[in-house]
């Protein structure tokens, strides 16, 4: 695959982010203040400079770079490192998908097994097509949809424009009748208030971090997938390191993938409750009234059969165009750790 060449001015910024030595890091992220996951790569920053590296730290949207380019950004060496969401970089490899496809995980156990099995396979890929190694990989935690319209079962989405970050996504909101809007997440929010988009789907965390509930009314809380994301390093970078700096560096991105982790299992529940008027002792969430929707075993089944029968077997019709080994990899790794089974 050929990638585009960025622009001068990106090409100025790699120059100086550039590290006067090994011991410099330049840190894309695509997290900010207000989100739940700052505190957590902040304090790991902090050791990370503990151990006599010196982060540099930006973020996608202060610089005004789209997430979708995070991998390419990497493997040039503009950044050595930088924090991507899979499914928006997926679009230059569809395998990368297959980690967290919509829902064959719809709780973070079942997520946590899937990733496991997934990961070394995953990683191999990364190093290969794109010269980039996975440091972390953790989820943003349940995504939920979050709707402006009267809702109270899936199948009351027919009709309605979704936001959607993730093929497989794509594909059960056209499976429900609906019609896929690709955001980002920044632009999810004035798109909901516009009425450009009449639902969109993210984590309880991410939704009233970033104020979803003020442009929605109601919320149904079925996790479709886990917005499963990555820190991701620059290969050759990382291979120049010393041994111990790289093993210094694994510690810490080992700790903070464990944070972020349980991160994502404590707080949905949280998060949900300060958004639908429940109890909210929170310094990070704002209480809101979105009505809560009750999640039927309709819902579940529905769900459960679009996955079985239309959303693996799309991804491996798209992935295999480019890897024809890639369904076969992927029953032997999260298809068999979740029950699932070639056809």
């Amino acid at each position: 695959m050929t990638f585009p060449k960025f622009s001068a001015a990106f090409a100025a910024l790699a120059l100086t982010l550039s590290p006067a030595s090994a011991q410099q890091i330049s840190w894309l992220s695509q997290s900010q203040s207000l989100s739940a996951q700052y505190p957590i790569e902040l304090a790991a920053i902090e050791k990370i400079n503990a151990d006599g590296f010196n982060v540099l730290r930006n973020e996608f949207q202060a610089l005004g770079i789209s997430m979708a380019d995070g991998l390419r950004l990497v493997r040039e060496g503009t950044f050595n490192l930088a924090s991507i969401q899979v499914g928006l970089v997926a679009g230059d490899d569809p395998f990368l998908e297959g980690i967290d496809l919509i829902g064959v995980s719809t709780n973070m156990d079942d997520l946590d097994s899937a990733v496991t099995a997934y990961r070394e396979v995953f990683d191999s890929r990364l190093q290969e097509r794109f010269g980039v190694k996975a440091l972390a990989v953790w989820p943003f935690g349940g995504q939920m949809f979050f709707c402006n319209e009267p809702l109270s079962t899936l199948d009351d989405l027919a009709g309605l424009k979704v936001r959607s970050f993730t093929a497989s996504m794509s594909s059960l909101i056209e499976r429900l009748g609906a019609t896929p809007i690709t955001l980002a997440f920044p632009e999810v929010y004035p798109a909901l208030q516009r009425g450009v988009a009449s639902c969109g789907v993210t984590s309880a965390t991410s939704a009233n971090t970033g104020k979803w509930p003020e442009v929605t009314t109601h919320l149904l809380p079925l996790a479709v997938s886990g917005a499963v994301q990555a820190h991701v390093v620059n290969l050759d970078w990382w291979n120049g390191l010393e041994e111990d700096r790289r093993a210094q560096l694994e510690e810490e991105f080992k700790a903070m993938e464990a944070a972020l982790w349980q991160l994502a299992r404590d707080t949905d529940a949280l998060a949900i409750s300060c958004t639908t008027g429940g109890a909210c002792d929170s310094e990070i969430y704002q209480s809101y009234d979105l009505k809560l929707v009750d999640v039927s075993e309709a819902d579940l089944a529905k769900l459960q059969e679009i996955t079985t029968d239309v959303i693996v077997g799309d991804w491996v019709s798209r992935c295999e165009r480019t890897y024809p080994e890639c369904g076969k990899v992927w029953y032997e790794t999260i298809g068999a750790a979740r029950g699932f089974t070639a056809p």
